[in-house]
């Protein structure tokens, strides 16, 4: 497994209907995804080539089967909903604050787990979380700016998180 975070503006085709569709179309819309392209049928050639990452949701077995291999035929990395064989990658359960984003997989393995621990997350990363990533940022670009090295940027990002309360980092 090989954890990826794709950027906002990467081109993402969703395809499908019902529940599912709608869990997915509502996980890439809070990953800030600019450039989702939403259908409840079947896409053409243009949409298949614009995407750069499809997901199927909701489909048949063999809407989800033409999909994927359409995906696949444009060398597209597919992901279809709870079906595992057709997917070239899977999405992690995530706890989102702001611009932090923490993951749990499985694997597949053991779902209830994944939930388990992201619940866990989302206890222990609470909305605030936005806030203090968004604080060492600024801190890390002002030093940058300044013309600070990157051992010095590191260096004084640890003093401040130290001073913080927060376990050092190594």
């Amino acid at each position: 497994m090989l954890p990826l975070v794709f950027l906002p503006t990467t081109p993402v085709l969703l395809v499908g209907e019902g529940p599912a569709f709608d869990k997915r179309r509502a996980l890439l819309e809070a990953a800030g995804i600019t450039r989702l392209t939403v259908l409840s049928t079947r896409p053409d050639a243009a949409a298949l080539d614009a995407a750069r990452l499809v997901f199927g949701a909701g489909l048949s077995r063999a809407d989800s089967e033409w999909l994927a291999a359409e995906a696949r035929a444009r060398g597209t990395p597919v992901n279809i909903e709870d079906v595992p064989d057709l997917c070239d990658l899977h999405v992690p359960s995530i706890v989102r604050r702001g611009d932090l984003l923490l993951s749990v997989s499985t694997a597949g393995g053991a779902p209830t787990l994944a939930v388990a621990l992201r619940e866990w997350l989302e206890a222990q990363f609470g909305p605030e979380w936005a806030e203090h990533l968004a604080e060492v940022a600024a801190l890390r670009t002002r030093l940058r700016a300044e013309g600070a090295k990157p051992s010095e940027v590191i260096a004084a990002l640890r003093t401040h998180l130290a001073g913080a309360g927060w376990p050092p980092l190594t």
